[in-house]
């Protein structure tokens, strides 16, 4: 809520396509006042929305309703016919001398439930025994309007919970029983929890296919009722606590076991059969042949030239190329070589250089101005800062922040594209290159504050550029303290000419 559009024309004009309307809606706008008005400014504004003339009664001043910068004001109707192309306006009053301000806004469509989940009241049970853990907090029904997050629901009218999946929840105590009340379940996931105790009767779960319990610390004997569930294909209780001998109605079937890691848990040698057998030979040949491949794999990795198309990286850079791959595949465009040449005249317009490389001019054939970083250095450091930008501006918009526009990655060459900026570089503004380019000391320091609340928000939300730049929230304050010391004292500060 620390920032806003401010109308400084007078208004504030919005069109919104909304999806599954017409319909009605709960909507509201929120304010909060970011500026520094003077005693005689005031800012008052109405809405108006089109042919809804009711809405434009009340009139809006923030300073009024939420007193002191950094306030929030939260105005809204609960119930709105909205249709799908909603066009409204916000226009500041006769006796207001700022424009309107908005922060930001809602509008949520209300669905009508006709009826709930056949499980809801089983799931409300079992829930309310982690009133504390994270995961059981979402509240309501399980299926609808939408499913809980660990929780997948069948598509009829009044749908039943199918697959449940609590990995790694660091979930205590027993398995709760409400989970052998879900006749529809078919996949249950309560792996790398610290559950105990006994597996519980799962027999009225006669849909149930997939059964993962590994990683727990579960104690007892297998149930035989497991085997006796019609559809069930996985079972995993590896590395458990449990004892005893594995039920012979296991082995009916084609049906996936690993009990490994239960020291206890063992198999009557009488009862294993020849496809148990042949089903241990012929994993134990995959598992060869594997190891075998994987050899083989290796050696011609190590002796084959690497794919013009492919990055070469020295050892330590390899977590990072695994991670860029993942990301950028995902969310980063990528420009043909061909295409960033043709945008470029082939690189004949240098418009700067710096620690990254050279940056050149360049025109797609939208019409769009870039600009473009051609990496020149192939180090372990240069590979690095490559991908760290790759990464994290394909996920990271900012206002401080040049807008990414995506890479280039063919015949050795690294590429990163920007939008390009007009007016000259940054550097000439900083240093007065030309009387016209001068920027003063104050000028200098926001640009300083907002280069720093970028960075800051960009490696916040990057773990790895993180531990590199972690003393940028120092650095943003101190920046922040110089520039109210200038409005203080600004005769102490150094002349606009210094260096």
């Amino acid at each position: 809520m620390q920032t806003a559009v401010v109308g400084q024309d007078g208004s504030l004009n919005y069109r919104l396509d909304l999806e599954g309307f017409p319909a009605n809606a709960w909507g509201v706008s929120y304010f909060a006042e970011i500026e520094d008005l003077a005693p005689n400014e005031t800012r008052k504004f109405k809405l108006e929305v089109p042919g809804m003339p009711a809405l434009s009664k009340p009139t809006v001043d923030v300073e009024e309703n939420a007193q002191g910068k950094y306030r929030l004001y939260e105005p809204g109707y609960t119930n709105l016919s909205l249709p799908f192309v909603f066009s409204f306006g916000f226009r500041k009053t006769n006796d207001s001398s700022k424009g309107p301000i908005l922060n930001a806004l809602e509008i949520y469509k209300y669905v009508q439930i006709t009826m709930g989940s056949q499980d809801a009241s089983i799931m409300a049970s079992m829930v309310s025994r982690y009133s504390e853990a994270g995961w059981a907090q979402e509240g309501g029904d399980p299926c609808l309007p939408a499913s809980w997050s660990w929780v997948q629901c069948s598509s009829e009218d009044a749908p039943r919970v199918f697959s449940i999946t609590l990995s790694g929840k660091n979930i205590t105590g027993s398995i709760p029983v409400e989970l052998t009340k879900l006749s529809g379940l078919v996949e249950l996931r309560l792996d790398g929890n610290s559950f105990s105790g006994q597996i519980p009767d799962f027999s009225a779960c006669r849909n149930l296919q997939y059964i993962h319990l590994e990683n727990n610390q579960l104690t007892g004997e297998l149930p035989p009722s497991l085997g006796d569930l019609p559809n069930l294909k996985e079972l995993y209780v590896q590395n458990n606590k449990l004892s005893g001998q594995v039920p012979k109605s296991l082995f009916k079937r084609s049906i996936i076991l690993n009990f490994s890691g239960n020291s206890d848990l063992h198999i009557v040698n009488k009862g294993i059969s020849h496809t148990i057998l042949i089903v241990c030979v012929v994993i134990g040949a995959i598992v060869l042949l594997s190891a075998a491949f994987g050899c083989y794999f290796f050696t011609c990795r190590r002796k084959k030239k690497p794919h013009e198309d492919t990055v070469v990286i020295a050892a330590p850079a390899k977590k990072l190329g695994s991670y860029f791959s993942e990301v950028a595949t995902e969310s980063a465009h990528r420009f043909s070589l061909s295409e960033i040449e043709v945008a470029t005249d082939k690189f004949e317009r240098s418009i700067g250089s710096g620690g990254f490389g050279i940056v050149y001019y360049g025109k797609l054939a939208d019409g769009r101005e870039i600009a473009v970083k051609l990496l020149t250095n192939d180090s372990y450091q240069g590979i690095r800062e490559f991908l760290n930008e790759v990464t994290l501006l394909s996920r990271i918009h900012h206002r401080h922040l040049v807008t990414f526009l995506g890479y280039s990655q063919q015949d050795g060459k690294n590429i990163l594209v920007y939008e390009f900026m007009h007016n000259g570089t940054l550097k000439e503004h900083l240093r007065g290159a030309s009387e016209e380019k001068i920027t003063s000391w104050l000028k200098r320091l926001e640009i300083a504050e907002d280069a720093a609340k970028g960075l800051c928000s960009a490696s916040l939300a990057n773990p790895y550029l993180y531990s590199e730049y972690g003393q940028l929230d120092t650095m943003f304050l101190n920046v922040k303290w110089q520039k109210n010391r200038y409005r203080v004292s600004p005769h102490r500060m150094l002349p606009n000419n210094h260096p």
